[in-house]
């Protein structure tokens, strides 16, 4: 069945949001996660060996443990967007490069399982999950699940 224009439209802005939250964390700016998960999201990076909460407390945890990595790249793509009305669901891979001072890069691949809210300000994820898919290379201390 074809899309809808408002279906193609709601699907561009979600893969919009998806791109601009790697920029966000990409670039270190943590407070402009505000605009794109809702007030209420809870964010689980437990499975990749981060912290699980509300938005604020995983602000709090980035900007706490983020400045140690001297490069990152958050490169998305196999993005399985489904939409019903105001809320969506998706899952989409993310394959992350990342180096901290002194060690070589490791790499993580991952999928985010995500669901997402239109807002009076547009789409926002109201839940993001991450799915551990491998790690390689990670310094010790850094690894999933240690």
């Amino acid at each position: 069945m074809p899309l809808s224009s408002q279906e193609m439209s709601d699907r561009f802005e979600i893969q919009d949001l998806i791109a601009e939250y790697c920029d966000i964390i990409d670039q270190g700016d943590f407070d402009r996660l505000n605009d794109v998960f809702t007030e209420d999201a809870f964010i689980d990076y437990s499975a990749m060996g981060g912290a699980a909460g509300s938005r604020d407390e995983i602000i709090t945890f980035l900007n706490n443990v983020m400045p140690m990595f001297i490069n990152t790249q958050h490169m998305i793509s196999n993005y399985q967007i489904k939409i019903d009305g105001d809320t969506a669901s998706g899952r989409i891979m993310c394959f992350n490069p990342m180096e901290i001072s002194g060690n070589p890069v490791f790499f993580l691949g991952l999928w985010y399982v995500d669901e997402y809210r239109r807002t009076p300000d547009g789409w926002r994820i109201s839940k993001r999950v991450e799915e551990k898919g491998y790690q390689f290379n990670a310094p010790e201390g850094i690894a999933a699940g240690s």
